[in-house]
């Protein structure tokens, strides 16, 4: 039975097919997959329609498909556990939609000057906000901007040992394993029973002059505000090792940069500052530090800067420091880092320049605010419980061991309300049991926690 030719993938018509295999020297599509296992090769056909001959058939077909999700339009959500639902605003959209930015790519400065300036204005604005020197090209998201800076500490130290909180999710923790081992060795932190918090006693006991850095997040990945920074920064510095801290950039509005209590490195996720939620996606990782050259010389990312024609008084903008990228010496760069996620740094770079200071304090003032009601209210029902006792933003957890009823079989039912409730963590987190991260954000309004408060209320009763 001849295979069905599907218009609109490439080469799928078996005369053009065939041509392509005997250019390439084959004598089928399957030697292209020789050097596969066949325990890996799906060794059937796939569960694929026919052919569907018009653009607008295909489009009504997958159109229908995409239906059955159900999306934060229709549900409230409050879900975030490293994907947060924050306004975008639609100059955010205007602006990365337009079509000499619209690629992730960088170019030459004939096609690509404006675009230059763009990320030389997103770069400022982010290093403004928290307090560094130096910043790059954004990377694909937080888990290799931390993985990234935790390198360019071994290579700065010449040591091959990290420290890491206990507290940094799951998720992450593999990202980070991924990048780190076999060459750096990975031990974790752990945190204070009651507040969460970083174990400083638990760090004491784990630094020493073989660790390269010291990475915690702030807030944590429960929400967790750590409020002993200074004294984490003294303890790690004092074995010369460098403290590297990841953080939600829109808590910066209320909250001290990290370079305040002794940061060497700061990173984290763009994905607050105008990003749609998008499938997990609309990801951008940053990495930020002073501008010392032992630190420059180790980002592996583009660096813009500006420069002035003294004769002519015209500004510039160009590629700093080029010859320490993968990009001018693959062999010699510090660490190859691929396409980059320019388009999202221009979008955090309108964003910034949109909210300026003032609108920064004004939307992290707003998601402490919210964040505290949806606390009092949801730990006031019956057998719920808040976890930890310390400050938190934007992310707190909820404890259902006195309900008698699991996260899971909670989040279900409140799919029946059309929400969805906080992440599960009784897999990453199964010393706290039946509990659950929520999030609130400066899109939730009183009457949103009210309804997710009764929804609960009905549900454990």
């Amino acid at each position: 039975m001849a295979k069905p030719v599907y218009p609109y993938i490439p080469n799928s018509v078996p005369g053009l097919k065939n041509q392509l295999l005997q250019e390439c020297g084959l004598s089928s599509v399957e030697e292209i997959y020789g050097d596969i296992p066949a325990h890996l090769r799906l060794p059937h056909e796939m569960n694929l329609p026919g052919p569907l001959l018009s653009e607008y058939s295909l489009r009504r077909h997958v159109e229908g498909i995409l239906n059955r999700n159900k999306s934060c339009k229709e549900y409230l959500n409050f879900l975030g556990a490293g994907t947060w639902q924050h306004y975008v605003p639609a100059i955010c959209d205007e602006i990365n939609g337009r079509a000499e930015f619209l690629t992730a790519y960088t170019g030459k400065t004939y096609a690509d000057h404006g675009k230059w300036q763009a990320l030389f204005e997103y770069q400022s604005a982010l290093c403004e906000l928290v307090d560094m020197d130096i910043t790059g090209m954004p990377t694909y998201d937080w888990g290799q901007a931390a993985a990234t800076a935790l390198r360019m500490a071994a290579r700065i130290t010449g040591r091959t040992e990290v420290l890491i909180a206990r507290t940094v999710s799951k998720g992450r923790v593999l990202q980070l394993n991924n990048y780190l081992q076999p060459e750096i060795k990975v031990e974790f932190i752990g945190y204070e029973k009651d507040t969460g918090r970083l174990d400083l006693a638990d760090l004491k006991k784990k630094v020493s002059t073989r660790t390269a850095a010291v990475y915690f997040e702030n807030p944590s990945y429960l929400g967790l505000l750590e409020t002993a920074g200074d004294e984490a920064a003294r303890i790690i510095h004092k074995y010369g090792a460098l403290l590297i801290v990841g953080v939600d950039p829109i808590s910066l509005g209320i909250l001290s940069p990290p370079a305040h209590y002794g940061a060497d490195i700061v990173c984290g996720d763009l994905q607050p500052l105008g990003m749609h939620m998008s499938f997990g996606g609309g990801m951008a990782g940053f990495i930020a530090t002073h501008d010392d050259p032992k630190y420059v010389a180790e980002f592996p990312n583009l660096i813009y800067g500006i420069t002035r024609n003294e004769e002519h008084g015209e500004y510039g903008f160009g590629q700093v420091f080029w010859e320490r990228t993968a990009y001018a010496t693959r062999e010699k760069g510090k660490e190859f880092t691929g396409t980059s996620a320019g388009l999202w740094g221009i979008t955090a770079g309108v964003y910034l320049n949109l909210m300026g200071p003032q609108g920064m304090q004004e939307v992290g003032e707003a998601i402490m605010q919210k964040c505290a009601y949806a606390k009092k209210m949801l730990s006031q029902l019956k057998g719920v419980e808040l976890s930890f006792s310390s400050l938190t933003f934007k992310e707190f957890v909820l404890n259902f061991d006195q309900t008698g009823k699991n996260v899971a079989v909670i989040n279900r039912k409140l799919l029946d309300h059309k929400i969805f409730g906080g992440k599960d963590l009784s897999q990453e987190f199964p010393e706290l049991g039946q509990s659950a991260l929520y999030c609130v954000t400066e899109i939730h309004t009183k009457e949103d926690i009210d309804k997710l408060a009764q929804a609960l209320a009905d549900i454990i009763e």
